[in-house]
């Protein structure tokens, strides 16, 4: 009889050791080895396997039908957008964020929508029944086809998902399930990705669309291996800070959709609220007459979005002057100084610097250089730029301003928000097809005439 043996995996990468060692030798990590046993496969397993014919399976492209409707719509517009249209029959759905974000909370605010036309089966390895029923009533979830079980053996879980087969079915959390035959504890990777694996078999199998709600370490990263999000068809991410209530829906990997799309909510006290005008709410309570703000317009996905930058320039105590930067790539913000003091002339050497994007916002895009280096002469200068004024624009190492995509979409935002003026890339105004616009369009091609604009 075979016997077993035990090896230290890599709960990052899953990397197999004979001995136990402080760092991963494949990736890296620090702490990551634990230690697994291991059952081998039965001797002669392998070839006492009988022959499997799949021939009659085959099908031609031209014969899979995709005519029927094989997606639900989750009740929730933002959610159903970040989806790509709604929830796929068979497909696998891994929501990720931080403790208390407000996963389980968008999960069970569905379930009201969908339990009225469709049967929901919400299984939960962390919660009682009692405790689940308390959140529905807090969020006013009050459906008859919403069913509860909990329970964290996936294997037993999958046999009950195949015999009662609801339409929709939700798992809190991956962490918290196990397979028994497994010795390894709930949480591990070998855990993690056979449980994974089960579930996907079975929605694959049943054409049973499954959320599965995955946590994230404090690294950021949804706990568990990097496999686990190439098991599934859709991996979603909850972002936002706790000082704020706005929180943000970001799809990291969508096979049935575009990943570029994101949905914007709003933590109430009946739960997430949409927020169907992300401009608007990034933009509230605006300063008027202060140096060292700007708006620019970046593209998320097809929705355009306004977000406001605040810069502050002060003289520094320090032997060496901080730079700090929250929403905005802080490397971004080194080569924009450069810039600024090579080919404008403008001294930052011995000055403070912080940025800030309000609201909580993250702007990923080169099409905010133009308003950042804007805010920082704004701030140097203590000249504020006029309110209705917004910018966006990449920045070039010459001190050019470069092109950008969706100009039209960006300038429409915009207008619709009220604003009177925007200063952007000239180079992108010969791209404009729609000349009927309200709003005044300043081109320019360096930074200096960015700033002559400024001082008029």
């Amino acid at each position: 009889m075979a016997k077993s043996k035990t090896v230290f995996r890599c709960q990052q990468c899953g990397f197999e050791s004979a001995k136990w060692n402080g760092k991963c030798p494949s990736c890296g990590t620090w702490n990551s080895l634990i230690e697994e046993v291991v059952q081998p496969a039965a001797a002669g397993a392998a070839s006492a396997r009988k022959k499997t014919d799949l021939s009659d399976f085959i099908q031609a492209l031209e014969a899979v039908s995709t005519q029927e409707d094989i997606r639900y719509h989750t009740g929730i517009g933002e959610l159903d957008r970040v989806l790509g249209g709604g929830l796929v029959k068979g497909s696998i759905v891994l929501l990720g964020g931080e403790p208390g974000i407000g996963k389980s909370t968008l999960l069970l605010q569905i379930c009201e929508f969908l339990g009225a036309s469709h049967s929901v089966l919400y299984v939960s390895g962390e919660e009682s029944t009692k405790q689940i029923k308390l959140r529905a009533e807090r969020l006013h979830v009050t459906t008859e086809s919403l069913y509860l079980l909990a329970n964290n053996d996936a294997q037993s879980i999958c046999d009950t998902i195949a015999a009662c087969e609801p339409e929709i079915v939700i798992i809190d959390s991956i962490q918290t399930m196990q397979c028994s035959d497994l010795s390894s504890s709930p949480g591990s990777l070998t855990q993690v990705r056979e449980c994974t694996n089960l579930f996907m078999h079975i929605a694959k199998q049943y054409e049973i669309p499954i959320f599965i709600v995955g946590h994230v370490n404090k690294d950021g990263a949804i706990a568990g291996p990097k496999v686990m999000e190439h098991i599934v068809d859709t991996v979603l991410y909850f972002e936002g800070d706790r000082k704020y209530s706005y929180r943000i829906l970001r799809a990291v990997k969508n096979r049935f959709g575009s990943t570029n799309e994101i949905g914007v909510f709003e933590m109430m006290e009946q739960g997430l609220q949409e927020v169907l005008n992300p401009s608007a709410m990034l933009l509230e309570d605006r300063p008027t007459n202060v140096s060292g703000t700007c708006v620019t317009c970046v593209m998320e996905g097809s929705r355009p979005i306004l977000a406001e930058v605040q810069v502050l320039v002060t003289k520094s105590s320090l032997p060496s002057p901080r730079r700090m930067a929250n929403g905005f790539d802080f490397n971004r913000v080194a080569i924009i100084l450069a810039i600024l003091e090579k080919r404008c002339g403008l001294f930052y050497g011995t000055l403070d610097v912080y940025l800030n994007v309000v609201g909580g916002f993250r702007l990923d895009e080169p099409s905010g250089d133009l308003a950042v280096a804007l805010c920082l002469y704004s701030s140097l200068r203590d000249k504020a730029i006029d309110e209705h004024v917004a910018a966006f624009g990449e920045l070039g190492l010459g001190g050019e301003v470069r092109s950008i995509s969706n100009l039209t979409q960006r300038i429409r935002e915009a207008e619709r928000m009220g604003f009177t003026t925007c200063v952007i890339p000239k180079q992108s105004m010969h791209s404009l097809t729609d000349s009927a616009f309200q709003i005044r369009l300043v081109g320019v091609r360096t930074l200096k005439e960015a700033f002559d604009f400024l001082e008029k």
